[in-house]
């Protein structure tokens, strides 16, 4: 099964400032600030929806196409990405713009001054998917995430014309859409991503009821944080499937990025829906016992004996046979 994974592509600067920004702070000059700050610490974390998703199928050797927008400075993160299983053949690169950045710098109260730079993530609007489709032999899924709007909804668009089975997964950029573009984004989904609060977010902003979104969609997965996940079908039995337990609690930065990971690894081996999503919890435990969305390492042996405790033997021996 061949899947590919659109959406961001981005690169986190996280610095780290040893005083606190109010003492630099001025009561009567706040309307003409300027500062710069001496950071102690600077951490470059690759990032990106898309680059997420697809890394942690990389990393259960699945062979995921990325499709996205990047600059010309992506190369060694794309060096990183087909070190670790991820086809990057389909992602554009910008002539004019960098990829995409998050630049934040934290104080020791925890506060944060940030700034978000969107760059060649512009560009993936511009992205054919029968070209992608055309290069790697046909697809049977597409992931379209969160990403430039129009992107989005033209992969959407796409996907219905050429029959291409999608799953639609807003994330981040729910808030700043209207109802309209997100009916329009879920109707006829294979999957629905989100989780709780933003289940009710979309039906509040659709107007449409769960039953009713339910009759659009194929499959309703909804994350339920600590409690794990749930899958609904119209008509059909609601799976639930509960998360291992964790080692340490260190990031939850990247975690639902590491449950569609391992779910959609799962509907590549085939494997039964409850089985795709106990792959996509243990994928998700190892990111939260983890700094960064990428820094995990993914060991077989590890990986199997930590799933076959929370879940059992059967569906360890079902899993196993697609790690090798």
């Amino acid at each position: 099964m061949r899947i590919a994974v659109t959406g961001s592509i981005a690169t986190d600067h996280l610095m780290t400032f040893p005083g606190r920004f109010s003492d630099q702070l001025v009561a009567d000059q706040l309307h003409t600030v300027s500062l710069s700050f001496l950071v102690d610490q600077l951490d470059v974390r690759r990032g990106g929806v898309a680059a997420n998703i697809a890394f942690g199928m990389g990393q259960l050797g699945t062979r995921p196409v990325l499709v996205g927008a990047a600059g010309a400075d992506f190369d060694e993160y794309r060096a990183w990405l087909d070190r670790h299983g991820v086809d990057t053949g389909s992602v554009r690169i910008s002539e004019t713009l960098h990829t995409a950045r998050f630049v934040c710098t934290t104080d020791a109260d925890h506060n944060q001054i940030g700034s978000f730079y969107t760059g060649a993530m512009s560009e993936a609007r511009l992205i054919e998917l029968k070209t992608v489709a055309d290069r790697v032999g046909g697809l049977d899924l597409v992931s379209i995430g969160a990403d430039d709007p129009e992107a989005m909804l033209r992969h959407t668009e796409e996907c219905r014309t050429r029959s291409i089975p999608f799953a639609a997964d807003f994330s981040q950029q729910i808030a700043r859409m209207n109802g309209d573009e997100i009916r329009i984004l879920l109707d006829g989904a294979t999957y629905l991503f989100s989780n709780e609060y933003e289940k009710g977010l979309i039906e509040t902003k659709t107007g449409w009821s769960d039953a009713e979104i339910l009759d659009r969609v194929g499959h309703r997965v909804t994350t339920l944080g600590a409690r794990g996940v749930r899958i609904e079908r119209a008509g059909g039995e609601t799976i639930e499937v509960g998360v291992p337990d964790e080692e340490r609690k260190a990031d939850p930065t990247g975690v639902g990025d590491a449950f569609r990971a391992g779910f959609l690894s799962g509907l590549a081996w085939g494997v039964p829906l409850e089985r795709a999503a106990q792959v996509g919890c243990m994928l998700a435990t190892l990111v939260i016992e983890t700094v960064g969305t990428q820094e995990y390492q993914l060991r077989r042996g590890h990986f199997m004996e930590r799933f076959t405790k929370a879940y059992g033997d059967e569906a360890a021996g079902e899993v196993q046979a697609h790690l090798g």
